[in-house]
């Protein structure tokens, strides 16, 4: 490993059953432009089945054949989820390999979108409660307080899951690169750790408490995993973590 690599969660572009009816998929890193430079990240989507076969595909990766093989094999691909504006670049593909289904908006991501001049088509929003596709099976809310970025978070009631975007994130230190090992340090955001990084968490200075509100609505679930896109995620002792990871509301 170089010394601005991040090792991949092998197998990547392969579906990883975590309990019914729902499984992630590691995909490959994935580079953003941040602080004059170009940042790797690890990424990850996760899939849940509903009780009518559709497929909900939350922050989907790239389209590999062999995944679109997986996949297909599981059901029909119907809701196309963008939890927040800088998870979507792979909605188009998707949409493109299943024209039937509905590509579904968080706030801003249109405006993110057409920004960076991605061509992307949305079909419809999502909002604070879950629509009715999917309301006996997922909850959501919208987690507000931040001057950046608005972040759509799901439960799973069945898996008792929590699905998380970048409001966590959680790189283990053994596979970064020694070049950034300093970086995710610096943002809090390392295993056994992780959290909202230091970025993101500035832009809620002054506005903590609509935070907290959505914080104990998420509490409330009671999750015992907890997905996230970056790094590792939780498979026990979810709602312990979640206290821990957001203890800079307080």
């Amino acid at each position: 490993m170089s010394q601005h690599e991040i090792q991949l969660y092998e197998p990547i572009h392969c579906l990883k059953q975590i309990d019914q009816d729902i499984w992630i998929v590691d995909g490959a890193i994935v580079h953003m432009s941040m602080y004059g430079m170009k940042i790797p990240f690890s990424t990850r989507m996760t899939l849940v089945r509903l009780s009518n076969g559709e497929l909900w595909c939350h922050s989907p990766i790239e389209l590999t054949t062999e995944l679109k093989a997986q996949v297909d094999a599981l059901g029909r691909v119907q809701h196309l989820i963008s939890p927040n504006k800088i998870h979507y670049a792979h909605i188009n593909a998707w949409s493109q390999a299943y024209p039937g289904a509905i590509a579904w908006a968080s706030p801003g991501v249109r405006e993110r979108a057409a920004q960076q001049k991605i061509d992307v088509r949305f079909d419809a929003d999502l909002g604070d409660e879950p629509p009715p596709e999917w309301i006996a099976e997922l909850d959501q809310l919208i987690f507000r307080g931040s001057r950046f970025m608005e972040e759509v978070v799901f439960f799973h009631r069945k898996s008792e899951t929590l699905i998380l975007a970048d409001l966590i994130e959680n790189f283990e230190l053994n596979k970064v690169g020694k070049q950034l090992r300093w970086l995710v340090k610096l943002a809090g955001n390392a295993d056994p750790d992780g959290k909202a990084p230091l970025d993101l968490r500035v832009t809620f200075w002054g506005q903590k408490e609509q935070a907290r509100d959505d914080f104990h609505r998420m509490l409330k679930w009671s999750p015992e995993k907890v997905i996230l896109a970056h790094g590792r995620w939780y498979e026990t002792n979810g709602t312990a973590e979640l206290r821990r990871a957001f203890r800079w509301l307080n």
